[in-house]
């Protein structure tokens, strides 16, 4: 067990637990320099970043605006700035951590988009819909979210001349818990390799609200099941997938579904296939 599960560590580029809180601070600055090493090689001067109001988002953004106010002191160009960006399909049932998030990070701007007409919209056009049973609309259109959400973020990177960040890390890769082409789509992902306790590390080492550092994560895509618990999908504990992916002990049962739940998605951390 130990072997498949050094194997898909390595796949990922899992980081070791943080021995001590000076362990933690040189990942978040190693983190911080790889995020301002990818803006300066671009040669662009923004970077955005959907906030939802969990925990990902939330770290993704305190490590882009630290990275943004130390490039600025560093090189004294203003035009450095990072653009936090909410996007509520109609209104969102969490707003007020989404709120609390953008408080906690303070972006340079905010911006807001709401996605609900365009992604009704194109739902009204979809004939291959027809037929088909609420539930199974439910989730293609939960991904669809996903997607729009991401095309909002590239429209507003283009405009303002940017990079788009990612908030995919090594627990959600495991288990292919994005959306392809949606959220997983990105210029540079900060929080790669990282496992969820990680991210809930670092977050908590900035300050951040406690409510929002331990939120219950939610994709929160599907309209017949609104708030919907990750781990439910997962039918694992992130507590065991951080496990796993640090060559801890899991339940057998666990073991063998973050093990099939990889190979399935495998299409997903793979570049499209070709001849």
């Amino acid at each position: 067990m130990q072997a498949v599960q050094r194997e898909i560590a390595e796949q990922l580029k899992v980081q070791p637990p943080f021995a001590d809180k000076a362990a933690l601070e040189a990942e978040v600055a190693r983190r911080i320099s790889f995020i301002q090493d990818c803006l300066v090689n671009s040669g662009l001067k923004t970077l955005v970043l959907g906030i939802s109001g969990g925990v990902d988002s939330l770290t993704a953004g305190l490590l882009a605006q630290r990275a943004m106010r130390e490039l600025r002191a560093r090189t004294g160009d203003d035009r450095y700035k990072f653009i936090a960006v909410r996007l509520p399909y109609g209104t969102q049932f969490d707003e007020h951590d989404a709120q609390a998030s953008l408080e906690a990070i303070q972006p340079d701007e905010r911006h807001t988009v709401n996605i609900g007409a365009a992604v009704k919209a194109l739902a009204s056009e979809v004939i291959a819909f027809e037929g088909k049973e609420a539930v199974s609309v439910d989730f293609v259109l939960g991904n669809t979210k996903a997607r729009m959400r991401m095309v909002a973020q590239y429209t507003i990177a283009g405009a303002a001349h940017g990079l788009v960040i990612g908030t995919d890390h090594a627990a959600e890769a495991v288990m292919g818990f994005f959306t392809k082409f949606g959220d997983g789509a990105c210029d540079l992902a900060p929080l790669s390799g990282l496992v969820k306790n990680q991210v809930r590390a670092i977050a908590r080492s900035f300050g951040a609200p406690e409510s929002l550092v331990e939120k219950v994560p939610t994709a929160d895509l599907e309209d017949l099941a609104p708030g919907k618990p990750d781990e439910a999908s997962h039918g694992v504990t992130y507590a065991e997938i951080d496990a796993f992916l640090h060559g801890e002990p899991v339940r057998e049962e666990a073991f063998r579904i973050i093990c099939e739940t990889y190979k399935k998605t495998q299409h997903k951390r793979v570049m499209p296939f070709a001849p």
